[in-house]
């Protein structure tokens, strides 16, 4: 009897392309010698976890599965309010103010009675649960496990891991026995929180950081090994290697609220009558309906900031794949430069929007969220039936074709979708 087809995905949270080195990731650099390569993979807008996250579980850009942001602004009795898309509560806010969490359905959702999909997730709790708001399969994390119809999984069944380099190694060891070795669903799907969260925390290109590219490395290689020993047993799978988003360095941290206060177009730092929701290196600028007639004049000083490296206006969502509605006025990609390094030779800089909720300025460690070279260069790899060892994709890809080549490998329609199938296309 011939086994139903699995595919097995790995994302290893922020690992910008040019890290892939034999030096740095040799698991990773003799990988892509196996599998099909993505040289132009691209994230979306803003290139930020949550979002991304939204758009590899629909197949869609945030414009059709309506999250715009890992912060993003709610109407909340009436006044504009920040909302915290990685934070566990934010999956019944969102569905309590807007009547839905995700807009599109999610691969947990379309494959609930094909085989199922289960998630080990090592990011941030909203960002793990954007994977199956509603509770159609399996979701692994450290602040809370769910099941089916979102039931709670306790004791040893849960995921009592930290959000650090052993806390992944924790992650990939019960991913690998659990869902590879043993057999698993339709979709198993690991999201490391490195080097992600070291990128965050100190200089690209710095010892520690290297540190931590050689630990992702070894937990790729892990995945990798436990797929060829399925493979080995007869099991036809698609491997799918992948990143969400690449970083760049911060050089400086713009204060876009009280730019604005400045400028007279904002009341006060509490005022809802503009809110500004910081993205990283992106910011989303909404602005109350009832004083929307500031929109022209905040769109005017927006244009003239030297630290504005991209203004999209609503004209531009659709072409950038930004949400319409919800108040939301203006998105900003922050200034760049793709050509100047860090001190550790990294090439990449960016300004960065302030953060959000007294959390820290991190000047000269990475970041992202806007449209920089290299925080929109993330990885792709993908090895099995359809796909040629040592290819290239000719075309740009993007995070959101990964849903439909998923789909797609497994036999089932991704019809309706922005992406499309990656098969047979080098």
């Amino acid at each position: 009897m011939t086994k139903q087809r699995r595919a097995v995905a790995l994302v290893l949270d922020g690992l910008r392309r040019d890290f892939v080195t034999p030096d740095l990731m040799p698991r990773l650099s003799a990988f892509r010698q196996r599998a099909s390569w993505g040289a132009e993979h691209r994230s979306v807008f803003p290139s930020v976890t949550r979002v991304v996250s939204s758009s590899v579980a629909t197949g869609c850009r945030p414009a059709r599965h309506g999250l715009a942001g890992n912060t993003i602004a709610l109407s909340v009795d009436g006044a504009l309010a920040l909302f915290d898309a990685g934070k566990p509560e934010f999956i019944a806010d969102k569905q309590r103010l807007t009547g839905q969490v995700l807009a599109m359905p999610t691969l947990a959702e379309r494959l609930a009675p094909h085989g199922g999909v289960v998630v080990f997730n090592n990011v941030s709790p909203g960002a793990a649960y954007l994977h199956d708001p509603l509770g159609h399969g399996h979701v692994y994390h450290r602040a809370g496990s769910f099941g089916p119809g979102r039931a709670p999984i306790t004791g040893e069944r849960a995921l009592a891991i930290e959000g650090d380099l052993d806390g992944d190694a924790t992650l990939i060891a019960r991913f690998t026995a659990e869902l590879i070795d043993e057999g698993g669903p339709a979709l198993a799907l690991a999201w490391l929180g490195h080097p992600d969260t070291t990128q965050h925390d100190c200089p690209l290109g710095s010892p520690r950081h290297h540190d931590a590219l050689r630990r992702a490395d070894s937990h790729a290689g892990a995945v990798i090994d436990a797929v060829d020993a399925a493979r080995g047993r007869g099991e036809d799978i698609l491997l799918l290697i992948a990143s969400d988003h690449g970083h760049q360095t911060v050089t400086g941290v713009v204060d876009i609220a009280g730019e604005l206060i400045a400028a007279g177009l904002k009341a006060s730092p509490v005022s809802t009558d503009v809110v500004v929701a910081p993205n990283g290196t992106a910011a989303l600028i909404y602005i109350d309906p009832e004083q929307a007639e500031l929109a022209a004049r905040v769109g005017a000083f927006l244009a003239g900031r030297p630290w504005v490296g991209r203004l999209i206006a609503p004209e531009a969502f659709a072409e950038f794949g930004v949400p319409a509605g919800g108040d939301l006025a203006f998105a900003v990609a922050m200034a760049a430069d793709d050509e100047a390094v860090n001190d550790h030779g990294v090439p990449g800089l960016s300004l960065a929007a302030k953060p959000a909720g007294g959390k820290p300025d991190r000047l000269g460690c990475g970041q992202h969220g806007g449209l920089g070279r290299y925080e929109q260069s993330p990885v792709l790899m993908l090895e099995g039936s359809g796909f040629e060892a040592g290819a290239t994709f000719a075309a740009a890809t993007s995070a959101i074709d990964l849903a439909p080549t998923l789909l797609a490998f497994l036999g089932h329609a991704a019809d309706g979708l922005d992406g499309r199938p990656l098969q047979l296309r080098p």
